[in-house]
């Protein structure tokens, strides 16, 4: 009895031995070995871990530009000093991409775009438009519940008193997340300075438009004939602006009938907050 269990108890032991042994050579034959710049980069980097530059947070990126796989101006966080730093512990080109922010493409507040229901749930814009589409009658402008403002980690964006959220340019790092989380698409990234954008998105046709908002593109076309830049065309029944021919003049601004077009460049605001 007791030499079967000193068997049986040695072979069990031979078998874990073998185990171990090919699980330590197998260990060793698929070994991957870390970039010691990995780490370096990684601390380099904002430590924003926004995803904005596409990978899985800066650990992401730093594994990225390690292999050359990414170029250090993806980080749209990062400040020039920053990059260039990456690029000269790198030996590389830091690269150029274009800077970007967001805008809040809606113009519809209070009695110009009327709700059509209250809505009583969780405080999130996604929740409401998974309710019945949301309580506001335009299916397609801001639910105003401020999940772009909660989820900036940059403290970019804010609510204004009109229940629109307002874009502090300044601290934007164009990092996307805001154009995510919005279940409208009515927060997009434009170049600083683009010289004019219409506040609008909606493709529906004038007459469905003006039923759900007064502040909406009626694609009346009157812009296109006022635009002696050919800069704006409307193209299902959006308006939509050429930032290479607009010279932010205003023309279009001053004949929408609706106001949902604002001139940008240098900062001068044509229109009247709607």
């Amino acid at each position: 009895m007791l030499s079967s269990m000193v068997i049986a108890g040695g072979v069990l032991g031979v078998i874990g031995l073998l185990f171990a042994t090919g699980l330590f050579y197998a260990a060793r034959a698929f070994q991957v070995e870390e970039d010691g710049r990995v780490e370096l980069l990684t601390n380099m980097l904002p430590g924003a871990n926004c995803g904005a530059c596409g990978f899985s947070g800066c650990g992401g990126m730093a594994k990225a530009l390690a292999r050359g796989e990414a170029l250090p101006s993806q980080c749209t966080v990062a400040n020039a000093e920053q990059v260039a730093r990456i690029a000269s512990t790198l030996g590389v080109d830091a690269g150029r991409v274009e800077r970007q922010v967001a805008q809040v493409l809606c113009g519809g507040v209070g009695a110009k775009a009327p709700r059509r229901a209250e809505y009583v749930g969780l405080e999130d814009c996604r929740a409401a438009a998974l309710t019945y589409n949301g309580p506001k009658g335009c299916t397609y402008g801001c639910l105003g519940l401020g999940t772009c403002v909660r989820e900036c980690p940059f403290g970019a964006l804010r609510m204004g008193a009109d229940g629109l959220p307002i874009v502090d340019e300044a601290l934007c790092t164009g990092c996307g997340i805001c154009t995510q989380v919005c279940p409208r698409g009515t927060i997009q990234l434009v170049a600083p300075d683009t010289p004019a954008v219409v506040r609008c998105v909606s493709p529906l046709g004038g007459k469905q438009v003006r039923a759900v908002c007064q502040a909406g593109c009626i694609a009346c076309k009157i812009c296109e004939r006022a635009c002696e830049q050919d800069a704006i065309h409307v193209v299902d029944n959006l308006a939509r602006i050429d930032s290479e021919r607009c010279n932010g003049c205003g023309a279009c601004v001053a004949k929408c009938p609706t106001g949902c077009i604002e001139v940008r460049a240098g900062k001068v605001h044509l229109l009247e907050a709607v």
